[in-house]
Formats: structure tokens, C-alpha cells, sequence
């Protein structure tokens, strides 16, 4: 996960999908969710994780694995599964299945034997990031939410001190791998992709927000995130910190800063009071580095360039400086109005004061828009500085685009 630091649109009376664990349709009252949420949190707060003797520590994992399939049964469809079975699909956890691993701890590609299917399966570190907490979090949340732009949770594992998640196997791995650490197997993102990814991104966070009741905010929106399928169509993962949002005439919700550093709001990140706009804000980062293909942080940089988002706000009052902001590995291959449309989002989303963000189904309908107009580059109209296809310049440019990692750092950096 890398990088966690403790750091109004009317109410719709149709659609909600109500954050009950009933059914797949998920419309029982969002009490019961509430309620089960709440006696669980409580339940890990007081008990897995204080400090502890080792045989204490066993018996109240024993008693959290009791805990979560009998306040949950008939009403989370993740299956529970073994360790032996985690370790049998992933070949006792070989070195040749690790997808990535970070301060969570690590992610194996494996086969489940009793369905073969093939999916991802998160192995926590019992000292990592992602506590007992977190774990519970994200297989509350993932089985109650269901939508074609979040991950899929297959099942989970508690097997005595094991806290493992597994997942639908997202072939392409995250818009992090693609847009900053891409390996010569990865293709470069296009424009027409990148809108595409911006767009269902944001109709995920969408779900979230609009549609489930409570809403929910998702509170570590960042490209490594955001997975993607063997198509490039995004699902957000990663629901550890996921909260509750708020309800009634409650404006907020109060909590401890949680988050990665650039993508935090900045309101959030100053008072710990989290609203639904706190999302909207971390969105707007990403799709900032979409558009740039920068780092939200990157202190490799020269000074004064190392936060993406203070690098981005002087420009974006100045419409003749938007085509700096462009990556340079798109090498000009991308329509201006598209751009200046793009970064208009952008800049929207990331403006200080929440109240003067705009709602993310107003984000949706504008990138939907923006990933329906397909890039034509024989359209001059369209285009930025691109040659005619089959041009000796287009060729030139095609030459010039990096083969590897640093080859594209140097070419960013010169810009």
C-alpha cells in the first residue's frame, strides 16, 4: 500500500443499494449494516489489537474468525477459505507467483483448486500496514458492495494468526504499473485509454457515493488503487480505509488522518474531518497524473516540482501553458479540447475549498463524455502538433517514444 500516514447533490429516493448484507440486491435498512460494521470495529478495537501474549493472541484470532461468520452469516457471499487451500493455489506461496508486495504485505497470482479460477490473493503481514481492522473493513465492504468498477472479493482467509483476501485476478495489475513503473511488456497508455480509465474510475467512486446508503468514502484513492482488467477498465481495490460517510444533517465524519501523502485533501488532512468532496479531491489527483504522468509526489524532481499538485495549480490559470501539462510520452497524440477539458476537471476537483468541488456524478458525466469522443490523429482539427500517419515525422515520433522506464523519466524530466 506504500506511502499511509495516520496523515450536495439531493437525496435520491430510488437506486440506493443499502449497505445491508442481506443479498446481492443489497437492499435490506442500513441499520443492520451499521450495526454489524460497528459491533465488529469494536469488537477488533478492543480486542485484536491490544498487546497481548502469544496463546491470547491465537484464541481471540480464533474468536474473530467465529466472530465474522457468525455475525455476517447468510449475508457476505465471499467464501471462507482455508490456509491449506490459499497455499495449495498458490504453490505454497512461490517466488514465481508474487505479483508485488508492499506495506500490507505481499500479492500471489493462484489457481483455486475447488473451481479453478484464477485470482490474486493478498497475504497480510501480521506487522504490515493493514491491520486486523482494516482486514475486516475491506471484507465488510467488499461483499456489500457490488459494482462493474470495484474489485471483486472471491473470499478471505482468518486461519488462526493468517489474515489473507483473495481477489478476481486483474490481468493488467494497476494504473501505478502502466503510468509510472511500466516493464517493456507494458504498452504505453494512450489518450482514448486514459480517459477511459479516468472515467471508470470515477463511475466507481460514483457507487460509493451516490448510490450505496450510506455512502461510503473510500479515503486512499491513488493509482496503485486502481487495477485493470485484460480491456484497461479500472476497479477500484484496496477498501481497508473505507468509512462510513455521513448521514443526516451530520456534514462530516470525524476520524484519525489515514491516507497517502499528495492525494490527501487538504482540509482532511488538516482537521481529520472527512466528507465526500475529501474523495473528490484525491480523484482530481489522480487524474492529474493521467493527464501529466507524474508522481503525485516525486522528489526527484527539481525544486519546486516535487508536489504534483502545487506544480499544477500556476498553470492551470494559464490556458496557453495547458500543453506543458500534457505527458510528453503522448507526444502530442492527443486532441487540445480533450486536454484542456481534462485539466478543466482537474482543476475542479482539486480546488482548496470543498464546497467549490463538484459532485463526482458531475465528474462522470464529463469524462464519460470526454471517453466517448474517440482520438482520431488524421483529424488536424483535433490534433495538437501530430504528423499525418505514415508521415516521416509521425515515424520520427514513434522512434523517439521510450523503450524502458528510464528512457521515459529522462524524457519527462526534460520537460
Amino acid at each position: 500500500m506504500g506511502g499511509c500516514f495516520p496523515c450536495t447533490r439531493p437525496p435520491k429516493n430510488d437506486g440506493k443499494d443499502q449497505i445491508s448484507p442481506a443479498s446481492d440486491s443489497l437492499v435490506d435498512g442500513p441499520s443492520v449494516s451499521v450495526a454489524v460494521i460497528t459491533f465488529l470495529l469494536g469488537f477488533v478495537s478492543e480486542k485484536l489489537e491490544s498487546k497481548s501474549s502469544s496463546a491470547d493472541l491465537k484464541k481471540q484470532n480464533s474468536l474473530k474468525e467465529k466472530q465474522i461468520s457468525s455475525s455476517t452469516s447468510g449475508r457476505i457471499a465471499a467464501q471462507t477459505l482455508t490456509f491449506r487451500e490459499l497455499a495449495a493455489a498458490t504453490r505454497n506461496f512461490r517466488a514465481d507467483c508474487l505479483l508485488g508486495e508492499g506495506g500490507f504485505g505481499r500479492v500471489y497470482k493462484g489457481k483455486l483448486e475447488s473451481s479453478n479460477q484464477v485470482v490474486a490473493i493478498k497475504q497480510l503481514d501480521r506487522n504490515g500496514l493493514q491491520g486486523n481492522r482494516e482486514f475486516l473493513v475491506e471484507v465488510l465492504m467488499l461483499s456489500l458492495l457490488h459494482h462493474p468498477n470495484l474489485v471483486n472479493l472471491i473470499g478471505y482467509c482468518a486461519d488462526g494468526d493468517q489474515r489473507l483476501l483473495v481477489y478476481e485476478y486483474m490481468a493488467l495489475g494497476s494504473l501505478e504499473d502502466h503510468l509510472h513503473d511500466p516493464s517493456p511488456d507494458k504498452k504505453w497508455l494512450d489518450w482514448n485509454t486514459r480517459m477511459k480509465i479516468a472515467a471508470g474510475a470515477a463511475k466507481g467512486l460514483e457507487y460509493l457515493h451516490d448510490t450505496a446508503s450510506p455512502p461510503v468514502i473510500y479515503r486512499d484513492l491513488k493509482c496503485s488503487n486502481i487495477l485493470l482488467d485484460e480491456d484497461y477498465n479500472p476497479k477500484l481495490s484496496d477498501f481497508g480505509l473505507a468509512k462510513l460517510g455521513p448521514v443526516g444533517d451530520n456534514t462530516h465524519v470525524s476520524t484519525r488522518v489515514m491516507g497517502t501523502y499528495g492525494y490527501c485533501a487538504p482540509e482532511y488532512a488538516m482537521t481529520g474531518q472527512l466528507t465526500l468532496k475529501s474523495d473528490v479531491y484525491s480523484f482530481g489527483v489522480v487524474l492529474l497524473e493521467l493527464i501529466t504522468g507524474r508522481r503525485a509526489i516525486d522528489n526527484s524532481r527539481a525544486a519546486g516540482e516535487h508536489n504534483l499538485v502545487a506544480w499544477a495549480r500556476p498553470l492551470f490559470r494559464d490556458r496557453r501553458k495547458f500543453a506543458q501539462m500534457a505527458d510528453p510520452i503522448l507526444l502530442g497524440h492527443y486532441p487540445v479540447r480533450g486536454l484542456y477539458q481534462a485539466l478543466a476537471v482537474a482543476a475542479m476537483c482539486l480546488q482548496e475549498q470543498p464546497s467549490m468541488r463538484p459532485l463526482i456524478a458531475d465528474v462522470v458525466t464529463a469524462l464519460t463524455y470526454l471517453a466517448s469522443q474517440s482520438y482520431n490523429p488524421k483529424n488536424q482539427n483535433q490534433t495538437s502538433q501530430l504528423a499525418a500517419p505514415g508521415s516521416p515525422q509521425t515515424r520520427l515520433d514513434m522512434e523517439k517514444r521510450p523503450r524502458n522506464g528510464s528512457e521515459r523519466d529522462r524524457l519527462r524530466a526534460s520537460k
